[in-house]
């Protein structure tokens, strides 16, 4: 009969950093925060940023964005209503109906079981109901559309700024500016009111050295 050996490194798992505390976690209700996954899908014809405000295990809030395919918006929508409510531990074993977001929400979950989150030294992490936050006044993905071909060069299609409507070029042919519409900025105005010509001249912008372009293009069409 064998002899059994006790062991003396039985001290428990090591404690991880949420929302300004140091926390041993045994179970999923141990874990917290607010953090953001990225995936793609097995074509690798689209990509989705998940973010979750978690407490004690359970999503609280879930922000979904999603580029690339059409048909992985509606399978945002889905997700968005399937999320909240599940504990991690749920949501890591639930169909989210698309590749890119389950594949989202198993790195969120090993940034959350890891302390690697967002709000790993943030005390309280952020509160529920401001989740949205991340998308900014207007509520708007930043997207960032860039095509570009050898024969061409660059075309900026839409920027942090906006959607842009045209490119300021120099003597040299390089950019050096563009102009815009913030389409989020647009929509805000026309929803209180005032008339869409109006809004899109308010919301309409330049960056860069725009003005000493000395020739503009329109990057859609030129």
């Amino acid at each position: 009969m064998k002899e059994v050996i006790s062991s003396c490194a039985m001290h428990g798992p090591a404690p991880i950093p949420q929302e300004g505390h140091w926390t041993k976690a045994l179970e999923v209700r141990d874990l917290n925060g607010l953090t953001h996954g990225v995936g793609g899908c097995a074509p690798q014809q689209g990509a989705c940023k998940l973010t979750l405000n978690v407490k004690n295990g359970i999503i609280e809030e879930a922000l979904v964005e999603t580029i690339g395919c059409s048909g992985m918006t509606q399978s945002a929508a889905m997700a968005g209503e399937i999320l909240p409510g599940k504990t991690l531990l749920e949501a890591l074993n639930t169909d989210l109906v698309c590749d890119a977001i389950n594949v989202a929400m198993r790195e969120l979950f090993l940034q959350l079981a890891y302390g690697r989150s967002q709000t790993a030294f943030s005390l309280g992490g952020i509160p529920v109901g401001e989740g949205g936050e991340e998308l900014g006044k207007f509520m708007r993905s930043q997207i960032g559309t860039i095509y570009s071909s050898r024969q061409f060069g660059p075309r900026y299609l839409e920027v942090t700024e906006g959607y842009v409507l045209e490119l300021g070029l120099d003597d040299e042919k390089e950019i050096i500016g563009y102009k815009y519409v913030n389409l989020g900025k647009m929509m805000a105005f026309i929803r209180d009111g005032l008339p869409p010509e109006s809004a899109y001249e308010k919301a309409t912008g330049t960056y860069g050295r725009f003005g000493e372009a000395v020739k503009v293009i329109d990057p859609r069409k030129s």
